[in-house]
Parts: C-alpha cells; sequence; structure tokens
C-alpha cells in the first residue's frame, strides 16, 4: 500500500484510476469458504461508490444452487474504508459472543447507519479528477490554497466546510467530530473510533493523538482506545495521497448471560 502511495507522491501530475472486482473474483473467493463449509457475510463498500455490491450479488445468485446448504449475505456497508473494517470487527465480534448468523446480519444493518467519517484532503485535485466535486469549485479552491472538510454518511460524501491550510484543516476534523457527538447528544464511549490515514504514518500517529486529547477534554469518561488504519487504495484513488480524518460507529455491547 506504501508503494501506491509513495507512487502518487512521485507523480503528481498522474491520476490513477479504479476498477471493481468481478464477478469470477467473487465467485473465486466465495468458493474456497463454501467448500470449507463456511456460511458466507460479504460487506461490501457503498454502492454510491462503485459497483462491487452488485457483482458480489450475482456471484451470490450462480453459487446457491451448487451450495444450497450454505448461506451467503451481501450486505451493502453503505461506508468505505475505515468503517467497512470496523464493521467486519464487530461482525467478528458478535460471532466471539455467541451472536447465530441472522442476528450478526440483523445487527450489522442496525449499526452501519451510525457510521461517518470527517475527513479533509492534501488539495482539491484528485477530488476533481474523480468526479466527487465540480471543476469550478475546484479551480477557485485551488487559487485560493483551501482545504475541504467532508463528511461521509448514508453512503455519499457531503462537504461540510473549508479552512486554509493543513494543520487548520486538521484541528476543524476534529472539532466537527467532537461537534457531531454533543449536538445529537451521543456519548463517545459507545462508539469505536479509527483515524485513517494515507502516504504519512507518523502525520497519522499525531492526529490520533491528538483526537485522543480532544475526546478527553470534550467528555471526560471517555474510555475508548482509538484504531488507527492506512487507508486503502481504491479511495485513496479519489482523495490523493495525504487523506486523514476519524471513522465512527456504533459498537455492540455485549453481556454474560450466564
Amino acid at each position: 500500500m506504501h508503494a501506491f502511495y509513495q507512487y502518487m507522491v512521485d507523480h503528481k501530475d498522474v491520476f490513477p484510476k479504479t476498477s471493481m472486482p468481478s464477478i469470477e473474483d467473487y465467485i473465486q473467493t466465495f468458493t474456497k469458504i463454501l467448500d470449507q463449509q463456511e456460511d458466507i457475510i460479504c460487506i461490501c463498500i457503498t454502492t454510491k461508490f462503485s459497483g462491487s455490491y452488485n457483482s458480489a450479488m450475482n456471484a451470490k445468485m450462480m453459487l446457491e444452487d451448487k451450495y444450497p446448504e450454505r448461506r451467503i449475505t451481501i450486505i451493502d456497508a453503505t461506508v468505505n474504508t475505515v468503517l467497512q473494517g470496523l464493521l467486519v470487527i464487530e461482525a467478528a465480534k458478535m460471532k466471539e459472543n455467541g451472536l447465530v448468523y441472522d442476528e450478526v446480519i440483523q445487527k450489522i444493518e442496525e449499526i452501519k447507519t451510525t457510521g461517518r467519517i470527517f475527513f479533509t484532503v492534501g488539495n482539491f485535485e484528485y477530488l476533481i479528477h474523480g468526479g466527487r466535486i465540480g471543476k469550478v469549485a475546484g479551480v477557485a479552491a485551488k487559487t485560493l490554497g483551501i482545504r475541504p472538510l467532508i463528511v461521509l454518511h448514508d453512503g455519499e460524501i457531503f462537504a461540510v466546510g473549508v479552512t486554509r491550510g493543513r494543520e487548520k484543516s486538521k484541528q476543524k476534523v476534529l472539532e466537527k467530530t467532537i461537534q457531531y457527538f454533543k449536538d445529537n447528544q451521543l456519548s463517545p464511549c459507545d462508539y469505536r473510533f479509527c483515524v485513517g490515514y494515507g502516504y504519512d504514518r507518523v502525520e497519522g500517529e499525531v492526529f490520533k493523538e491528538k483526537l485522543q486529547t480532544a475526546l478527553l477534554q470534550a467528555f471526560p469518561d471517555y474510555d475508548v482506545p482509538i484504531l488507527i488504519q492506512q487507508i486503502g487504495a481504491t479511495i485513496g484513488v479519489h482523495t490523493g495521497p495525504y487523506p486523514i480524518g476519524v471513522g465512527i460507529l456504533k459498537n455492540m455491547i455485549f453481556r454474560n448471560n450466564s
């Protein structure tokens, strides 16, 4: 992954493109799992960004007759990147805590709507080339040297402001995250947090520490560990090498029923 981001850093005039997994890709992956007598829950990137969900659904329909005793469920995550990862972690956590297949699916469908990503990027170039922002707005942004503040929820991205300079944009991301919890009267203790970064791991680590400090200042009872993950190449194509932000997802609280 680092090589991908390094290439973008070294070749600023090159704009990579993505290609979604084919039906055959899913068939090959699913078959390996089904042959091991395992059921499948496939959590796909939001359909607003990719046709991966449709490819997975077609693969499921092609395999159901061959494996009638096995279950295959395809879920539209309505999110992407680090939040997809958090959904997978939650699904695994549910299984470890004894929830059965149908219960895991039900809970994933419930909590995926709570996902939010608050982030910024290095510049508008990649958003323009990826069709995520109008060219006129992009030209103005480049001229003024401003940075976008963006929120992803319900499968779509929304601009929630702009600022000048990298450090100010990162600070605004932190403020937007804290503000979201306060405005909606939510407790961060009920959520999983993940910092996502692109090329610069060190910047991501420093940002994580600042997020931890901001949460503790705003919510003294906060005691949830923050994960940190590199943002995948699929999203990096659209954000460029310097995306950074916070992903949140409500977690499931398990109690010992014995």
